[in-house]
């Protein structure tokens, strides 16, 4: 994604079309697409403010559901994701798919990795033989 243009270009274009040019001149005179100028003067009026908005997504479902989630993972470590989805929906009824779960908790500082037999992953060491 690309950065917001900064506070003092999008005073000047407002400035611009309050003194009376239009907002497509705006996108040409300041080096902006017409739909650039447009929208921020729509956010001007609607807001009164020329500041970017927010950026980034939504929190998503499963944030409601962040201490039942860790609390679970704490209490069994082991815990596969399918397993964690199956006690997420008996327990709120909320469905998730064992790739989401995984990725929230890595978001919230979970971290494990786990080899095919389900165990945690040890470094291999070799046995010397003598």
């Amino acid at each position: 994604m690309g950065k917001p243009y900064s506070l003092d270009l999008r005073e000047r274009i407002i400035g611009f079309v309050e003194d009376g040019g239009s907002r497509r001149g705006a996108g040409d005179r300041f080096g902006v697409s017409p739909s650039c100028a447009i929208k921020l003067m729509g956010r001007w009026n609607r807001t009164g403010s020329a500041a970017p908005g927010k950026r980034g997504g939504s929190e998503g479902k499963l944030a409601s559901h962040k201490d039942f989630l860790l609390c679970r993972v704490k209490e069994k470590p082991d815990i596969t994701m399918p397993e964690l989805a199956v006690a997420l929906k008996a327990e709120t009824g909320v469905e998730a798919a064992a790739a989401s779960l995984s990725r929230f908790l890595i978001r919230h500082g979970q971290r494990f990795k786990k080899n095919t037999a389900g165990q945690r992953a040890k470094s291999s060491r070799r046995r010397s033989t003598a």
